[in-house]
C-alpha cells in the first residue's frame, strides 16, 4: 500500500513511501536535502519497517529536535497503526 505523509519541522515538506510485506520501499521525500534524503531512501529500501523505524527514529538535524529521518519514522508508526 502506498503512503504520503506531511513533514512537520524539516526541510522536506512530505515523503511517500510503500509497505509491502512489512518491508519498506519506494521511498521519495518531497524536497529536502537530495543527497541526504536519496542516501536513506536506498538505505532502508526493502528494510523490515520495525527495523527501519528502530535505526532512523529519533535523529535530529542540527538545533531542529527532528530530521527527515525521524519524519520517516513517524510516518512508518503511522502507517502500522492503519
Amino acid at each position: 500500500m502506498q503512503y504520503t505523509y506531511r513533514t512537520k519541522g524539516t526541510c522536506s515538506q512530505g515523503i511517500q513511501f510503500e509497505i509491502i510485506d512489512n518491508k519498506v520501499h519506494n521511498v521519495q521525500f518531497i524536497g529536502g536535502c537530495s543527497g541526504n534524503t536519496q542516501g536513506v531512501s536506498r538505505l532502508i529500501e526493502g528494510m523490515d519497517v520495525n527495523e527501519a523505524i528502530s535505526r532512523i527514529e529519533g535523529i535530529h538535524c542540527g538545533p531542529r529536535p527532528t530530521s527527515c529521518p525521524d519524519q520517516l519514522s513517524i510516518a512508518l508508526k503511522q502507517a502500522l497503526e492503519k
